[in-house]
Parts: C-alpha cells; structure tokens; sequence
C-alpha cells in the first residue's frame, strides 16, 4: 500500500514538474519607428483567443502558453499591421515589434467616448472625432473654427467670455451661474461646461470628440443633448518637440510649440506647451481703438510619473489669459457719424478703448490609473478650476452714452471621480463609478447710464421714434420735461449724467453621481449597451441689486426707484435653496454586418436640470428640460482603413423647454429670465465621408440637415407662442468639404494644398424668427498652401474667408429688448504666413 502511494506520489510530481517546465511567458514592447511606445496596440495569438493590449510603456505579456511556433499578429490604427513567427521555449521568452505609420492614414478611427479606447466604428454614438492635424490643417485654434467641419455642430463666439455652442439645433450658452448648460465641454475628463470658463485654446491637442445626442451617462448633467470633449497631448517617453511662427493681416501675431523629455528613465516625463495668439479688431471704433479682435496667452504642463510597472501618475496644468478689445455690438437703427448701419463696417460705440475682456482661467487635473489585472482597472480624476473675467461692452452700439455694462463674473470648481473599468475577454465590458462636483460662482453686471440719454432711448421705444442720435451725434436731455402733474416737482432737475447701478447673480452647486454603462456582446456581430446615471443635487441661487450712487428720480416714473433699470432688492441678497434627484440613461444597440460595416440603433433620455428663477420680484422653479431622442445609424471602414463613411438620423421629442428672455417690462425696468416654452422637436440626419487616396492626402466631406421646432401645442394641448418656429442659430441645411493634397517633389520636399469650404443656410438669432434679426445662407472658403522639408520644416501661406464674405454672427442682443437691436459681424478676409519645426 506504502508503495502504491509513493509510487503515485512521485507520478504526480513528475507530472506537475514536466506541466510547469512546458509553460511559457512572451513579453516585450510595441514601439513605432522613432521608438516612441505605442499604447493600446493589440497583440494577438493566431488562430487562439489569447491577446495582450501594450500599456502606457509599450509593453505587453501573454501567460500560459506551451512550447512552439506560433504566428502572433500586432495592430494598432494608424499602422501598418505586423505578422511574425515566433519560437517559445520553457520559461520567459521576449519579443519586442517596431510599427510602421501606415502610408494611408485617417485620422479620428480611435476614440475614448466609453471611458475605453475602442474604434468608434464599434461604438453605438454618432460621434465626429478630429485629430491635432486636422485642426492645423484649417488653421484654427478655436471652437467656432472647428465646428464648420463637423456635421450636427455650430459654435458662436461673440468673445472667449460668451460662446454659444449648438448640437443638433439646441442651443447652450447661458452665463448665468445659476443654469446648467445643455452641451457639455470636458477637458481630459474633466467638465469646464460653464459658458463664462469653457472657452480654451485648441493647441498641442490630440484630439477632440464631439458626441451628439444625450449623453448624460458618459458626461454627465450638463450633457442633455451632447458634449465635446478635448483630450490634451500628455508626457510621454521620448524627446520631441515643436515650435510655430506666424504673421498675417490685421498685426496676427502667432507663437507656439512644446517641448516634451524624459526626466528620470522610463520614470517620469514632461511636457510643455504653450501659445500667444492676437490679432487687432477689424471693425475699427470712431470712439477709440477696435472692436473684434483677438489676445489669448495659454500655457500647458503636464508631467507622467510611473509608480509602478501597473500605475501611472498624470498631472496637468493649465492656464489661459484672454485680453481682446471689445466686441462690436453695432446698432443696426442708428448709424455712426459719417458712416452706415452695415455690421462690418466701422462703428461708433461709447467708452472707445475701455471696451474689452480681461479674462483668466486655470486649473490643475490629476489622473490616477491603476491596473489590477487584465480585467479590472481604476481611474481617480481629481481637479480644481477657476475663472475670473471682466467684460466691458457698449448694449445699445451706439456712442450714445446709455447701456455701457460690464459683466464680472467669478467661478470655481472641484470634483472627484472614481470609475472602475472593466474588460472580460472582449465580451462583457464596460465601467462603473461615482462623481462628486462641486462649484461656486457669480456674476455681477454694473450698468452705467446717462439718465437723460436713458429716457430718450426708452421714448423712442415707446413712441416708436428714432431720436436717440441725429447725424451720428447722440440727443441728451439736460434736465427732467415736464412728465405730467403728477411729477411736476420733477420738472427742470438735472439729469444724472453717469449714474450706476448692478445686480449680481449668485449660485453654487453640490453635485453627486453614480453612473454605470455596460456593454454585451451575444455574438460576435451583436451587442448591446446599457447606461444608467443617478444624480443628487443640492442648488442654492441668490439674487442682489446694488442700488444706484446717486438716486435716481427718473425710477420713480420707471418704477424702479431708486434706479433707473433695476428693480431693487433694498440692498438685500435674496436667496433660495432646492434639491433634486433624477436619473437618464441610455439602451444602444450595434450589430456587425461585416468587417466593414457596422449599424447601430439608441435610444437615450436627456436632462437639464430645474432652473430656479429669482430676482427682486419672483422666485419659481422651472421643470426639469426632458428630452426623448431615437437614433440609428451606419459606420463604416473599407480599404484597410483608408475610406470612412457614416450616416445617421434621429428624431428628438423636448418637454418643459426652456428658453431665455431680455425684456424691457412695462414700467421700464429690464427683465433677463429663462422660461418654460412647452414642447418642441427635432428631425435629421447626417452624413461624413473621408478618402485617404494617396500617402499622406486625403479628402473630406460631410452634410447635416436639420429640422428643429417648437410644437404646435404644449403637453397640455394648448397653443404655444412659437409654434412652428426654427430653433436659433440652427441652420436647416450645412456642409463642408475639402482635401489635403501633398505630393511628394523629391526625396526630402515636398508640398501641399488644403482648400476647403463650409456652408450654412438660413440661421434665426431669436425664437420670434424676427426675419431682421437672420442671417441669410452663405459659405466660407480658406486654404493653406505650403512646402515641408523631411516632415520637419514646413512654409505655408493661409487665407481664411478667401471670397471675403460678409456675415453675422449674431444679433438682437440686449439692445433688442430697447427696440433697437444690435449686429456682430463674422470675421473678413484673413491671410498671413507661418513657418515650422518639429523634431
């Protein structure tokens, strides 16, 4: 018996000791060709269902494999996909594979928009995703510049301070502190949705997705009807670096670059970049300087430390100073002396050279990842930002000395997120976390007036007059008319003639989320996504008027005594407090029809959230903005991803929209509101295409039509105000088109030429579709021009709006609630030269 016990015994060790002697481990590390590491490249056992993802270093492992040949495959999007044989021996064997960049490269095949990096083919989003070089390639570093190529997205910029973003027809760009925006802008992960703070230059970017359509799982409350997210190039392992110098009309300056390097060896890396970025106003100001220019100053560190072989450490500052004249507010009823009402043309408005913005925004970002085992990993996001901005603008757009504003607004922000994500061996994958978000900010808004110029202005928009200026010059009254028995004793006082007066907006948020998004794939060829998001929120909003220095006896006619436009608040600060909880979601389904042809199909549940409206007078709350959308669509990638096209539609259903209102009320007093203006809907479909026809040439193309407009009744079947009526700044038809042709001239030289063209039809500015507040269709046409040494020295001429079309970008405006609304014209002709290095 003893023996048969150690015979077996010995039988099991023997066994065990030859098992463990056949095992194998393959190592190494994916690189490119100038040993740069490649990060999530896929590294596959043929003809097996084992795989590896390199990881931040390159670097990847396969466990458990027996001793042979085997055929492994190595890809990555972008390259040129690797096949060798490799021999395993017993224990630890190492294979290191150097990609080549693909000779026919498309750019926005990766995307993160799931919190993973996947091809967006195989993602259940209609998402557009631009790379850095697309964005050189137009030659623009803001978002209004950007949008023209991406089909669903129009962006406003009246000025750093104020934008206005628009996916799909719905509008998002309210400064008010106490409103969440509709669109939400994130910046590595982190949200900068606030309108007065969201506005950061496109330099040394890897890229930018924007993601239309609900998208409250994935970014959260901000995220009703979508969200633009910029990923920011980070430190990496390697030395490299770039610097860009440029000069155009209108005294365009332009400076920038980056530097990155290694500090300690496969450790902890660098990186710096910055830009200056100006230009002088091209609408030129009878009262002093320009108007419609542009200075941004921005620098960028970002530092990578490596803790450990599974942890990365990324730390990321920003900092941006905004410094442009004023915006040109011009009147569209009174002319300039010597001049006309056309927008871009010159203006006359009030304070000259005191116009302008002075705005600052900073923040830092931590990013903590850790990864656990090939399944599991944790991401910890930890950011704090600030915004501080001074805007001065002239609201009437004349030199009249009547509505000069500033608006000072103020905000902070932190938040922590912790997300778990997971990957099951390409089946059952997807995250889970909780966000907490918190932010405080303000706006006060003086208001300087001439009271005598103040009751011409407000006769002419009783009496449908026009004698707020005569040839130029502005009409103001000395002294108090008689105005009536009743304020006889008025009659013959002086005027005050620099009288101000301000309110302030106040509102702060605590914010705190638990989100989960899950993805199933039943098949090989069929998957389905499940989103959830629930959110607690504690709101507090608070309202202050700041009385006029010198009373105003004018108020008492107004009704807004002791001011001459704001209802008073006794010099108290009203406030009011309200907490929510709500949940949206999202259920997506995709289906494989081929290598080469990806469908999806979504349906999503959208959210902004209430809005508690308060001033001197009311307090209400407003419901919540609800919105239903259904989607399908088609992605597709042909001739080993050199051909791209996507379609899709939608259709979304709106409850309890909300709309802002500038209004001048009965007594005289200004009323600035957001309103509950019942149902609406939206219907389109869009169209992107891009042809990668030759080594580094390719072309684009891309259409948007869309239908958006308020119901003819309300949920509760009554009729509504706009019924019928176009969403603003939402263009019923748009388009782009264009190519980057780059033949090579020899070995070392070669040259390029990048034409392209945007169009937009008719676009409303308000929700009367006051025909005199449009602007009519127009298209926009720029182009690059240049010569590249070795892919490191470029020369390169620019025209942007080449046709110099005239356009606006805005209209009505606060002057609109006085009868006498205001124009902002679209940038004229731009041209210059540039010249850069890389290494």
């Amino acid at each position: 018996m003893k023996r048969i016990v150690l015979v077996n015994l010995l039988l099991c060790i023997t066994a065990n000791f030859i098992f463990a002697q056949s095992q194998c481990i393959l190592k190494g590390k994916v690189t490119g060709q100038g040993h740069e590491p490649i990060v999530g490249a896929n590294i596959i056992i043929d003809g097996q269902t084992k795989g590896a993802i390199s990881d931040v270093n390159g670097n990847y492992l396969l466990t458990d494999l027996t001793a042979g040949k085997i055929q492994i495959k190595v890809s990555f999007i972008g390259y040129s996909t690797q096949q060798v044989t490799v021999q395993l021996y017993q224990g630890e064997n190492l294979q290191n594979f150097m990609l080549e960049e693909s000779a026919m490269l498309l750019e926005g095949l990766v995307v993160t928009a799931q919190k993973r990096e996947e091809r967006n083919m195989d993602v259940p989003i209609a998402i557009t995703s631009v790379g850095n070089s697309f964005i050189d390639n137009i030659n623009t570093t803001q978002y209004d510049g950007l949008s023209d190529y991406v089909p669903g997205l129009q962006v406003q910029l009246q000025s750093p301070n104020n934008p206005g973003i628009v996916i799909r027809g719905i509008t998002s760009d309210d400064g008010d502190s106490r409103v969440e925006p509709r669109v939400s802008v994130f910046q590595d992960g982190v949200s900068i949705s606030k309108s007065r703070g969201s506005v950061v230059e496109l330099f040394d970017i890897e890229r930018v997705e924007i993601l239309k359509g609900p998208q409250g799982t994935l970014f959260g409350r901000s995220a009703q009807i979508g969200a633009m997210h910029i990923i920011q190039n980070k430190a990496k392992s390697e030395t490299s670096g770039s610097l860009k110098l440029g000069y155009g009309n209108y005294n365009k300056n332009l400076v920038s670059g980056y530097f990155n390097t290694p500090l300690l060896k496969d450790k902890l890396f660098v990186r710096v970049a910055g830009i200056y970025n100006a230009y002088d106003g091209y609408i030129e100001n009878l009262s002093g300087g320009t108007l419609n220019g542009k200075e941004t100053l921005a620098f960028r560190t970002s530092l990578r430390y490596m803790l450990a072989e599974k942890t990365r450490l990324d730390v990321i500052a920003n900092w941006q100073q905004d410094t442009p004249p004023g915006t040109s507010f011009k009147s569209g009823t009174y002319a300039p002396l010597g001049g006309d009402t056309d927008p871009t043309s010159f203006a006359d408005l009030d304070m000259g050279e005191d116009l302008g913005l002075d705005r600052t925004v900073w923040g830092v970002t931590g990013i903590l990842k850790h990864s656990f085992n090939d399944t599991w990993d944790l991401t910890s996001t930890t950011a704090y930002r600030r915004f501080d901005s001074d805007e001065a603008f002239d609201a009437d757009g004349t030199a009249a000395p009547v509505l000069f504003f500033h608006e000072i607004s103020k905000g902070e922000q932190f938040s922590q997120e912790f997300r778990f994500n997971f990957d099951n061996d390409d089946r059952f994958k997807g995250f889970l976390g909780t966000n907490f978000f918190y932010e405080d900010g303000s706006q006060r808004v003086p208001l300087v007036t001439n009271e005598g110029s103040y009751l011409v202005l407000l006769l002419d928009n009783l009496y449908g007059t026009n004698n707020l200026l005569v040839d130029g010059v502005p009409v103001i009254y000395e002294n108090y008319p008689y105005l009536g028995d009743d304020y006889a004793q008025l009659t013959g006082l002086p005027f005050n003639p620099a009288n101000t007066e301000a309110y302030t907006n106040y509102g702060e948020n605590y914010a705190a989320d638990i989100f989960a998004d899950f993805t199933y794939d039943f098949t090989e060829k069929f998957g389905v996504t499940l989103g959830l998001r629930a959110t607690y929120e504690d709101i507090t909003v608070g309202y202050k008027v700041d009385d006029a220095e010198t009373t105003s006896y004018l108020g008492m006619l107004l009704g807004t005594f002791p001011n001459n436009l704001y209802a008073s608040t006794g010099g108290e600060k009203l406030t009011r407090n309200e907490s929510f909880l709500s949940a949206v979601g999202r259920l997506a389904a995709n289906y494989k029809v081929s290598n080469h042809i990806t469908t999806f199909a979504n349906v999503a549940k959208g959210r902004r959230p209430n809005v508690i409206n308060l001033d001197a007078t009311n307090s209400e709350v407003l419901n919540d903005e609800i919105v239903w959308s259904y989607e399908v669509g088609m992605k597709s990638l042909f001739l080993n991803n050199r051909l791209q096209f996507d379609l899709n539609g939608y259709y979304y259903d709106y409850n309890h929209f909300q709309t802002d209102y500038v209004e001048l009320s009965d007594n005289g007093g200004i009323e600035m509101f957001t309103d509950d203006a019942g149902s609406a809907s939206a219907l389109g479909f869009e169209l992107g295409f891009q042809f990668a026809f030759m080594k580094s040439s390719s072309l684009f193309a891309n259409y948007a039509f869309i239908d958006a407009t308020f119901d003819d009744e309300d949920a509760h079947g009554n009729k509504q105000e706009y019924a019928g009526n176009t969403f603003r700044l939402t263009p019923k038809n748009s388009f782009s088109l264009g190519f980057n042709f780059n033949p090579a001239v020899s070995k070392q030289m070669s040259v390029y030429l990048r034409p392209s063209y945007a169009y937009k039809s008719k676009v409303y500015f308000d929700e009367d579709n006051d025909e005199n507040i449009a602007q009519d269709a127009y298209g926009l046409l720029n182009f690059k021009a240049g010569l590249m040494y070795k892919k490191s020295l470029e020369l390169g001429f620019y025209m942007n709006n080449a046709l110099d079309e005239k356009y606006i970008i805005d209209a009505g405006n606060t002057g609109d609630a006085f009868g006498i609304p205001t124009y902002i014209a679209g940038p004229p002709r731009f041209s210059g030269v540039q010249i850069s290095y890389k290494f």
